[in-house]
């Protein structure tokens, strides 16, 4: 199952999807091992884990730096990273007790509340650059926020509803459709992710370039734009990518399931754990004091 996942699994010789791929013997073998499968997951987990203590520092670090500020999107954005890949390691950490959780629709909330939340947290510096763009050209800025949280609200309304047919479904017939649609829904929004990177991350980057004025601060923004929207620009098409061949083979190219280690972790290692600790290490630095004083500081007097 996808992070972001809505359905139960077809048995593995259901036929609802007819393409199949083929895999090599030796990766069939390595998935089989019982004591490779409990690797990964703690593998994953401890993974998972460093950036999220990472993470939590960072927003320590800023907190003490600028706390008059209050709540800024910088500190939201690595709270929500915190909070993604600390509830990835809990998970990793108990796979196979979550395996079993009943209603099964416990688990989907469980398995996905990441992947809702790794959206948001990504799509939260789409945000605050278009707020930046905006506010550059003189343009209106009240929209932006209304539309990213209502974006967001109809995607977990979409989620939830199914969610809910998903755990409804008594036929095979379906569960394929509520799959199928949870497949195609996924898609698409990581697609949209990656649109929203490439639209006001390339249109942020334009910007700077253009910018008249030469200074080790502006090359140093313009590295920063151009990494972070090439790396989240990436990891959601390749997320995509991987959704729609998940589609193709469910028996064996299903993301999080226990009987598909190695997949796992090529998956989350490629979408999640480096573009996370990436963005980490690209946006380390910390926010400028706030002046003294009214922003003046003061003057020393001549000897």
């Amino acid at each position: 199952m996808l992070p972001l996942e809505l359905t139960p699994r077809l048995p593995s010789g259901s036929h609802s999807i007819a393409t199949e791929i083929p895999l090599p013997d030796w990766w069939k073998t390595i998935e089989d091992d019982p004591a490779f499968q409990q690797a990964a997951n703690y593998g994953l987990a401890g993974a998972y884990g460093l950036i999220a203590v990472v993470a939590l520092a960072q927003l320590s670090r800023i907190q003490m730096r600028v706390p008059e500020y209050g709540w800024t999107t910088q500190k939201v954005f690595h709270l929500f990273n915190c909070l993604v890949c600390a509830l990835r390691c809990g998970i990793f950490v108990f796979r196979p007790q979550v395996e079993t959780l009943d209603p099964p629709i416990l688990r989907m909330l469980l398995l996905d509340l990441p992947g809702l939340l790794f959206f948001t947290t990504y799509t939260l510096l789409v945000l605050f650059w278009a707020e930046i763009y905006h506010q550059a050209r003189g343009l209106p800025t009240g929209s932006l926020r209304p539309i990213f949280v209502g974006m967001n609200v109809t995607v977990v309304f979409i989620q939830a509803a199914l969610w809910t047919l998903s755990w409804l479904s008594g036929t095979e017939q379906m569960a394929d459709m509520a799959f199928l649609f949870s497949e195609a829904f996924l898609a698409l929004i990581s697609l949209l992710a990656a649109v929203g990177f490439v639209v006001y991350g390339g249109r942020l980057y334009l910007m700077l370039h253009r910018f008249p004025i030469e200074s080790r601060g502006r090359r140093k923004k313009l590295k920063e734009v151009g990494l972070v929207t090439t790396i989240c620009a990436g990891c959601f098409t390749i997320r995509a990518v991987l959704i729609v061949l998940s589609a193709t083979d469910r028996s064996d190219l299903e993301i999080d399931l226990l009987g598909h280690p190695l997949l796992n972790i090529l998956y989350y290692t490629i979408v999640e754990i480096i573009p996370a600790a990436s963005v980490l290490y690209i946006l380390r630095k910390l926010p400028p004091k706030r002046a003294e004083q009214d922003g003046y500081q003061q003057i020393p007097s001549s000897a």
